[in-house]
């Protein structure tokens, strides 16, 4: 299946695998592009070191053509544009809008720019700093979402950019791929679908509670930090949904301190870094200082196994999940699956 999101990024399917943080790990990149999709290294939570050893990792696994996610307001992005450019990634991921010079300087050396967002000024602006694809991610996707449902802000963003729009939030099979295509996306992007798989390293316990949970219980709240995030409703969520304003501050505080810890950058870094996106985002000051507490809270559940005490970010799609194939055979059904749906569309019209 040709389309102009598998004649930019070289895969032969157009299905994108997203950077979810602590679970798109090289393996899953790896396996994704083998499988004929395109995947993005989930950058924004490692250190340079890390992201390196990934990028390293994939190419080891793989000849497939592959994507970088990260931050570009992080103090060391030009030190990651520059591992990108060196490698010859293909493809980078973000979602803050950066400077019109760091697009200016991944295009130049022929990465492609492939932002996400989730509101049609967002796709406007990313397109006017140089955005190649733009994805769209609906209300129904996980993590940070908008508060626009994905059909309808497909059609927003479709007829308001000249540039290939990547649909994501809700996908998980063929007929979902046909009816994205069908609406004017060049193709679809997945992460839940992604991470209730084989090689998704999420541990099994976590992957269990997905895989039970109904789409109802996957809400959207502002809690963790100013802003919408859909994620699935365990016990951790609906205490912080009765927190008050001082204990989400001190959360945010000792996320913010662990987060320094982690990435190596320093505090004073992250600091900066936050102001810089306050200033160039329509963030609040107090929104960029509490953007620690997802990465860290989701760590507990994605990584250390913990389903109950740490966030644990969905789709609503997940509600619909209900086994664990590996990305093979996941990718290999979408695309039966989506020829089927043709078929069946196609002799409608006899």
């Amino acid at each position: 299946m040709q389309t102009a999101l598998t004649e930019r990024l070289g895969c032969r399917y157009p299905i994108v695998q997203t950077a979810m943080g602590w679970v798109a790990d090289a393996r899953l990149v790896a396996a994704t592009g083998n499988a004929g999709g395109f995947g993005f290294l989930a950058g924004a939570v490692m250190t340079l070191p890390e992201i390196e050893e990934g990028i390293r990792e994939i190419k080891r696994l793989t000849s497939a053509p592959f994507g970088v996610n990260f931050h570009m307001y992080v103090p060391h992005a030009e030190q990651i544009i520059d591992l990108c450019i060196q490698n010859q990634v293909r493809a980078v991921s973000y979602s803050r809008s950066p400077s019109a010079d760091a697009v200016k300087r991944l295009k130049a050396a022929g990465v492609l720019c492939m932002p996400t967002v989730g509101a049609l000024k967002h796709a406007i602006k990313a397109v006017e700093l140089g955005a190649d694809i733009i994805v769209i991610q609906g209300g129904e996707g996980g993590g940070h979402t908008g508060s626009v449902a994905t059909q309808i802000l497909l059609k927003q963003v479709r007829d308001a950019v000249d540039v290939p729009v990547v649909a994501a939030g809700g996908f998980s099979d063929g007929q979902d791929l046909i009816s994205a295509l069908a609406l004017g996306a060049c193709g679809i992007a997945m992460g839940t679908r992604f991470l209730l798989t084989q090689e998704s390293p999420v541990p099994e316990a976590t992957k269990a509670v997905y895989l039970k949970t109904p789409p109802e219980k996957i809400i959207t709240s502002t809690k963790l930090d100013g802003l919408p995030q859909r994620m699935i409703l365990n016990p951790l969520l609906a205490r912080l949904e009765k927190a008050s304003k001082l204990e989400m501050l001190a959360l945010a505080v000792r996320n913010g301190l662990a987060f320094s810890q982690l990435t190596g950058v320093s505090v004073l870094g992250l600091l900066r870094s936050g102001l810089a996106m306050q200033k160039n985002t329509d963030l609040t000051l107090g929104q960029t200082m509490m953007a620690a507490n997802a990465p860290m809270m989701i760590q507990e559940a994605m990584v250390n196994g913990h389903p109950s005490e740490g966030i644990l970010p969905s789709g609503q799609v997940a509600g619909v999940i209900t086994e664990l194939p590996t990305v093979a055979e996941l990718i290999e059904r979408i695309m039966t699956e989506a020829g089927q749906t043709l078929r069946r569309v196609q002799a409608l019209q006899q």
